[in-house]
């Protein structure tokens, strides 16, 4: 299998004419389903079926046995961000030294920059809707400041099964927060509420992970048959 990883115009037309898979950050549905109609779309111009590549962007998972449990949990880890760690990504995401900023304070107004942009806006806008501190935003940047599903195993369900059916994704990179519990909190909780839904496996399709993904196996480009 080629598995791309990436999000600039090089790669998503790398993407489009060799990959089966790709591995993508993109932090809400909206942005996901741009980049899915535009990797689809570059491959039905290639003449590939947009079938034969399979795009999963990363997904932070934190489950709960109620929302509030689950929040809880997201904001121990940021906790767990060493200041000097996580002012320094602050400011490499803003374009801008933060470290005279009141830590405990709302972030103030940013200067433009030529800093990327997007993820300049991406972290204001965090902070605005979240209320964040500069502190608090910084342990966020520092820790996982990407695609998030934090809730219990409906919540996680939902939002999986909303960016399956509006085509924001074909399936996740699933990223747990803590081994063994994360894994085991997804597994037995999540997993079994998808499979009711009927958009996760119940049993394995094959022995290889190219079966797995519903993807066909390509000619041998060295002997027929």
């Amino acid at each position: 299998m080629v598995v791309q990883a990436g999000s600039s115009e090089a790669g998503k037309q790398l993407a489009a004419e060799t990959a089966d898979a790709v591995f993508t950050a993109q932090p809400n549905l909206a942005a996901g389903k741009r980049f899915y109609a535009d990797v689809k779309g570059r491959m039905e111009r290639l003449g590939r079926a947009r079938e034969h590549l399979k795009i999963l962007p990363g997904a932070f998972v934190v489950v709960g046995d109620s929302h509030d449990e689950a929040q809880e949990k997201r904001a121990l880890l940021d906790t767990f961000v060493h200041d000097d760690s996580g002012f320094a990504s602050l400011s490499i995401a803003l374009g801008h030294d933060v470290s005279l900023f009141d830590p405990d304070g709302p972030l103030p107004e940013i200067p433009e920059t030529n800093a990327s942009k997007s993820a300049r806006d991406r972290v204001i806008d965090m902070a605005r809707a979240e209320g964040l501190t500069v502190r608090e935003l910084a342990q966020r940047v520092g820790g996982y400041s990407g695609l998030q599903m934090v809730g219990t195993a409906t919540e996680i369900a939902d939002q999986m099964e909303q960016w399956l059916v509006e085509e924001g994704s074909d399936g996740f990179n699933v990223m747990f927060p803590f081994l063994p519990e994360g894994l085991d909190d997804f597994a037995t909780k999540v997993v079994p509420e998808l499979q009711r839904r009927g958009i996760f496996r119940r049993a394995y399709e094959g022995a290889t992970l190219r079966e797995h993904l519903g993807l066909p196996r390509p000619a041998n480009r060295f002997f027929e048959g």
